[in-house]
């Protein structure tokens, strides 16, 4: 089992830890996951995101391979600008999903933790025909994500730099409490917010330094809990959930981010295939109309009582104060309004499906 650095410093804090993806992670502090996940919505939150995985990729050929592994058009990236990006198998089926920032010399390209072994040899055994370098760089940069509407106002008190210039997934090399960081104007709460990548070495004085200048503002440390109810409820997509190998990006709403026009790109034509033919499921969201819970890997039914689908998340949403999921379910039953079923303990309970994403976020366009 893996550990952060601030795996100590967690348990000294009163934080309770849970298994993530092969790594030990505070799941919740003292203050619980109800009050983490008020303060990313209302001041800001500050998440340990430090077992994801950073590989770096460089060389003369950095571009034409990450268009190659890569369904995003990596050649619209400017030197401090990053976008979301897929890695898929041939058959169209998710290997992971994926953030790419490009700096000056080499592309950074930020992997799930459960998946950087798999991610890195599946990078590495693509490289024949490309004078490129991969590296796993994961135990030499740390991350950290300052989310919530005061992030800014927060962060600002550490730095020289205006925070005013970076936009919605742009990012700058800069300084932060006299470290030297890449901060992005990027996160996974559905709010403004920044991740900032720096050296492993400095993860403590960090983690203290923002945790200090941010507690007037409200500021508290944030565990998986409020990460995943926060991301939840802005509906963005977590591997081993809403999407995995059998999956395709079309079939989770994530067709935005392929773009068939650069060429070709591993998993290009099931892709297309899924596109053109249309998919046969759909990740659509849901609210419970019975009372229950709905959880991750309950089965969906019609109404004669066929299994047609699965939960891939469900739990209450505590700022919409609902009980709500998503699941894939057929095409035909993908429609607004459509009267859909979660199994609960062998109990069909009434659900219908709704618009998504649940909370509009407040990202800073």
């Amino acid at each position: 089992m893996s550990r952060t650095r601030l795996y100590e410093t967690h348990l000294s804090m009163g934080a309770r830890i849970t298994e993530f993806g092969g790594w030990e992670m505070p799941v919740q502090y003292p203050t619980g996951p109800l009050e983490e996940h008020r303060a990313v919505r209302e001041a800001a939150g500050l998440f340990d995101i430090a077992h994801m995985g950073r590989v770096r990729v460089s060389g003369p050929d950095a571009l034409a391979y990450l268009q190659h592994m890569v369904t995003w058009d990596i050649s619209r990236l400017c030197v401090g600008e990053s976008s979301y990006a897929l890695l898929c198998y041939d058959d169209g089926g998710f290997v992971d999903d994926t953030f790419v920032y490009r700096y000056p010399d080499y592309y950074l390209v930020v992997v799930n933790a459960p998946n950087i072994e798999k991610d890195v040899k599946w990078f590495q055994l693509h490289t024949p025909g490309y004078n490129v370098l991969v590296e796993n760089i994961s135990d030499e940069m740390y991350m950290l994500a300052l989310q919530g509407p005061k992030a800014q106002e927060i962060l600002q008190k550490l730095t020289d730099y205006d925070l005013e210039k970076i936009g919605f997934h742009q990012c700058a090399q800069i300084e932060v409490a006299s470290i030297p960081s890449l901060v992005s104007r990027t996160g996974y709460t559905g709010e403004d917010g920044f991740e900032i990548i720096f050296s492993s070495e400095k993860a403590l004085e960090m983690w203290e330094t923002i945790l200090k200048t941010g507690k007037p503002f409200g500021l508290l440390p944030a565990g998986l809990a409020a990460r995943d109810s926060t991301r939840f409820e802005a509906c963005l997509a977590l591997y081993g959930q809403e999407i995995h190998s059998e999956v395709d990006p079309i079939s989770a709403r994530l067709g935005y981010f392929v773009r068939f026009e650069k060429g070709d790109f591993i998993g290009r034509d099931a892709i297309l295939k899924v596109k053109l033919e249309g998919p046969k499921k759909k990740l659509v969201g849901f609210e419970m109309v019975d009372r229950g819970v709905p959880r991750h890997e309950y089965e969906v039914a019609d109404a004669d009582g066929n299994i047609i689908g699965e939960v891939t998340t469900g739990l209450f949403a505590p700022t919409l104060k609902k009980f709500l999921g998503m699941a894939y379910v057929p095409t035909p039953f993908a429609k607004l309004g459509t009267e859909i079923y979660i199994m609960i303990r062998g109990k069909a309970h009434k659900a219908k499906v709704v618009k998504r994403p649940f909370y509009k976020p407040r990202y800073k366009r």
